[in-house]
């Protein structure tokens, strides 16, 4: 097993040296679909693109005024915690957020800091809220990007709408998605790792739990007691523990910062820890991936490294 832990290090290193980027690349406009395919979803590394949705309306209407106008009395799903941490490991539990349901001034005073309200709020109802939710933001986008629908032969399979708080947080994580992440107004922070550091990246099984707000506006944990355990990752990668999780020092993140008007690929199976500027709005594209030889790979690459530690 020990040769096993030696190779898996090996190939992580491999992979970054022959082929990863020690930064996340910039493409000035929207590719050619197949030349898109070819270097960035078929060797599944993430690029941030400029000026790819730069005729989209919202850049220049998505304002607090505008929306208050426009959806101002919509009531839509709200993530409520009391430390910005939804979905997410803290001590021996996998904490869900409260979802509230708020109307989108509701939010916006809260976040304008028009209103005081224990914990911190988050839009991020990531069940294609934005066409479920806000259908009449639609028209100050677009439900699909079209290069990338035609890279890949399908639409999304979700469009996702984002607003909230600095302190939300999103936990470390990855998603068999592929993911065009384009920012409206404000900044994402995001740290990366691919997914052949999966070696260094510590799994845990976990008790769901929700937080619940009681009348006396403290939060309480409550334990979702007939649900199945969680995988999840209980390393926090802006403050590792290494000595709790040693292997980890041999991870290589990727950091990078997304502003207004760009938009970053983020490849399926990446990991990613994402943090954002106060009252940042954000849409996103979910596209399934392809469940290929490299899906196959990363099943294998995940059985030897929860093998390797094991035992």
């Amino acid at each position: 097993m020990e040769k096993v832990r030696e190779r898996l290090a090996e190939f992580s290193l491999e992979a970054h040296d022959l082929y990863l980027n020690q930064s996340v690349p910039y493409l000035d406009g929207p590719p050619e679909p197949l030349q898109f395919y070819r270097d960035w979803i078929g060797q599944n590394k993430p690029c941030i693109i400029r000026d790819a949705f730069s005729h989209w309306a919202a850049l220049s209407r998505w304002t607090p005024d505008y929306l208050r106008q426009k959806i101002g009395s919509k009531v839509i799903s709200v993530a409520v915690t009391p430390n910005g941490l939804a979905d997410a490991v803290v001590g021996d539990r996998f904490i869900m957020p409260e979802e509230r349901q708020m109307s989108v001034a509701s939010v916006l005073d809260i976040i304008e800091g028009k209103v005081q309200e224990p914990g911190v709020f988050y839009v991020q109802k990531q069940c294609s809220n934005l066409l479920q939710e806000l259908p009449e933001l639609v028209d100050d986008v677009e439900t699909h990007v079209s290069w990338m629908s035609a890279a890949l032969g399908r639409s999304p399979d979700a469009v996702n709408f984002w607003l909230g708080e600095e302190n939300a947080v999103t936990s470390m994580h990855k998603d068999p998605y592929e993911n065009l992440y384009c920012v409206i107004s404000g900044e994402k922070r995001f740290l990366l790792l691919p997914p052949t550091d999966r070696p260094f990246i510590p799994y845990d099984m976990f008790q769901p739990a929700v937080y619940r707000r009681r009348d006396d506006g403290e939060f309480e944990i409550v334990d979702e007691v007939d649900s199945e355990k969680v995988p999840w990752i209980p390393l926090d990668p802006l403050d590792p523990d290494l000595e709790r999780f040693p292997q980890y020092r041999w991870a290589r993140p990727i950091c990078c910062s997304v502003k207004a008007g760009e938009m970053l690929y983020l490849p399926s199976l990446w990991f990613h820890h994402v943090r954002q500027s106060h009252g940042c709005i954000a849409v996103n594209f979910w596209y399934d991936m392809d469940y290929d030889i490299k899906y196959n790979y990363f099943q294998l690459l995940e059985s030897l490294s929860e093998a390797s530690r094991s035992t």
